[in-house]
């Protein structure tokens, strides 16, 4: 299992370098509507390129630009450019993820961070953080008590939601990357997601996320550390106070 992660990391160190190494238009350049509904972009399909170039002999890849690539076993769902729209603003809030999973069970996830350098990743029972820019900087994942704000996905199209919210105190940050934001789970007070759950979008960020509370309803997910405020969250929405 450990290959697999070496070789998932590996590829997230040449696809970081393509990125700083490709004219920003030209990687920003529409491509065609992806499998999974958005349109692909040039930074996109270079990353989905390097994925398969590093990941195609460990199984079969469920891409969300091109859908299904490959064959094997076992499979790998993968986000190339976890929110390509804040890569195209320059806003350093962009990664990607990966998910292996065998007998329909997930056991090996990464998700990471080509703009600071983070790169989060569980497997054989650890969840650790390592740097891309820093070979020697690994750190096991911890929850952060302190932390004073959430991170709500999709908030500016539910004002209502976004509203409740910040009336009971839960403040929050809608950064526009929803397997980046279920990695900081252990670090924010909460990460809410309304809108459709593809498999591209939450399948390693919730892998990331298992020791915490969990809310997955077909439209919905709730991710918190703090059992308050996952069960107030849940009351917001009325939802069943109960974490799976």
């Amino acid at each position: 299992m450990q290959e697999f992660i070496e070789a998932c990391f590996d590829a997230a160190l040449e696809i970081e370098s393509l990125i700083r190494s490709t004219e920003h238009s030209h990687g920003c350049e529409a491509q065609f509507e992806g499998a999974g509904g958005d349109i692909s972009i040039g930074y996109d399909l270079l990353a989905e390129n390097c994925f398969v170039k590093y990941l195609g002999r460990f199984g079969k890849i469920l891409s969300e630009e091109s859908g299904y690539i490959g064959e094997g076993d076992d499979l790998i769902i993968i986000d190339p450019i976890d929110g390509s729209d804040n890569l195209k603003s320059n806003f350093p809030y962009y990664g990607a993820s990966v998910a292996l999973k065998r007998d329909n069970k997930t056991i090996a996830g990464m998700v990471c961070n080509f703009a600071n350098g983070d790169c989060f990743i569980r497997v054989n029972g650890e969840h650790y953080r390592r740097s891309l820019f820093r070979e020697d900087e690994r750190e096991t994942v911890c929850v952060n008590h302190h932390s004073k704000v959430g991170l709500f996905e999709k908030a500016g199209l539910h004002p209502g939601a976004a509203r409740t919210l910040m009336d009971v105190g839960l403040k929050f940050r809608a950064p526009g990357a929803v397997a980046l934001s279920l990695s900081y789970a252990h670090a924010s007070k909460y990460v809410v997601f309304l809108g459709q759950l593809r498999p591209y979008d939450v399948e390693a960020g919730l892998y990331l996320c298992e020791d915490l509370y969990t809310y997955i309803g077909e439209d919905i997910l709730i991710v918190s550390h703090n059992k308050d405020v996952f069960a107030k969250i849940l009351t917001i929405f009325n939802l069943t106070d109960k974490a799976t």
